[in-house]
């Protein structure tokens, strides 16, 4: 009986986070700006019915009777997940998560507004309620769980993972790539100098641009009755499993930045579809971490799509969508010098796979260190210059 009390509320969670999942989506790619407000009360209030219906007193004695009564495996390892989530969660109260998700939303449509501009000083108020949100939050959850404040964070994304796992290996790839970078830029000026990079033939009309990555999509195995691509001010993979809803933003004058957003968030996506279907309302069928979400998303963007195999093929799809024009003159050798370049910026989508690392690490270390204190949201901007 207490099983079947907690395969109903998993049922009941589940259509909440689809709920939630769907609002995120549209509020992201469609939804007029005028409704930002609504749609932020909405989604906040969800969640915190979402998590009260999660935390309810008496789960806890459901999954105590579940764990002493007669389970499969699969069922066993099904309650044991919704232990660990639930008494991860238990810490926060309802009104705190309607308060987060509320003041992320109004921060991040605040971002969509004026990342045109890039005005700092207008969107610092608005980051900083976000960070003292997260460091309550991070309190909470620490408290609770006996782990660092940071580490209990991080629990949230990747389970099992800790700042003492993290700390050590990005301090080894921070002292090589520091070395390394340079000397693969001078290879690469070199290289240049006796073959310079031939420019693309643009512009190139979005509406093609999105027919190539679908084609593209639809050859790595994205399944289109059960997802769809759009298009964000950020690319994302979001939905559920069953409704997998990845985006890509566009440039006229180069397809390359839209065509990798595409291409790494179907290897999102194909996670999500790859999941399995059967029991899928309980938390052991979902996905596991961003650890694993993200090995999967890069593995498709930096290791196939970037490989002369992969260009062999691709090459004929972009003349295809694009128009044989865009490669006249182009070999292979000649698209990958374009896909492969390796040059530092501000935009982790668009960086290439050397210096991809140091984005992750860069942002890492922020947050770390905003969650602890070291520093306030006013220093970012020294600190990323540093």
């Amino acid at each position: 009986m207490s099983y079947k009390k907690l395969d109903e509320l998993n049922l009941n969670l589940d259509a909440y986070s689809h709920a939630l999942a769907i609002l995120g989506v549209d509020e992201a790619t469609i939804m007029p700006e005028g409704g930002g407000n609504a749609r932020a009360n909405a989604i906040s209030t969800l969640a915190a019915i979402s998590h009260k219906n999660a935390t309810a007193p008496e789960i806890s004695d459901w999954i105590k009777q579940a764990q002493n009564s007669s389970l499969t495996h699969d069922q066993a390892t099904g309650v044991n997940e919704l232990k660990r989530l639930y008494e991860q969660n238990v810490c926060l109260s309802a009104d705190f998560v309607g308060k987060k998700t509320q003041t992320s939303m109004n921060c991040e449509q605040l971002w969509r507004r004026l990342r045109p501009t890039g005005d700092w000083k207008a969107f610092a108020p608005a980051l900083k309620e976000v960070v003292e949100i997260a460091r309550q939050e991070a309190k909470i959850r620490a408290d609770a769980s006996g782990l660092l404040p940071y580490d209990a964070l991080i629990e949230q994304y990747d389970p099992g993972t800790r700042m003492a796992h993290i700390d050590p290996v990005f301090s080894t790839l921070k002292e090589f790539l520091k070395d390394f970078l340079p000397k693969a830029l001078l290879k690469q000026e070199i290289r240049h100098k006796n073959k310079p990079l031939s420019p693309l033939n643009g512009p190139f009309e979005i509406k093609h641009q999105r027919a190539l990555g679908m084609a593209a999509m639809k050859q790595l195995g994205f399944d289109f009755s059960h997802g769809r691509l759009d298009t964000s001010h950020h690319p994302f993979c979001g939905g559920v499993p069953s409704d997998v809803r990845i985006t890509t933003r566009y440039e006229t004058d180069d397809f390359l930045p839209a065509l990798m957003g595409i291409l790494h968030e179907t290897g999102h996506a194909q996670y999500e579809q790859g999941l399995s279907q059967k029991n899928s309302h309980w938390p052991h069928n979902k996905a596991r971490g961003m650890g694993l979400h993200e090995s999967q998303s890069l593995f498709v963007e930096m290791q196939i799509s970037r490989s002369p195999m992969f260009w062999e093929w691709a090459f004929d799809l972009v003349s295809q969508h694009l128009g044989k024009k865009v490669l006249a003159g182009f070999d292979v050798e000649d698209i990958l010098a374009h896909v492969n370049l390796v040059s530092p910026g501000f935009i982790r989508v668009d960086a290439d796979e050397v210096t991809y690392p140091l984005h992750v690490i860069l942002r890492y270390e922020l947050e770390r260190d905003l969650i602890s204190g070291e520093i306030e949201v006013e220093d970012i901007p020294q600190a990323w210059h540093e």
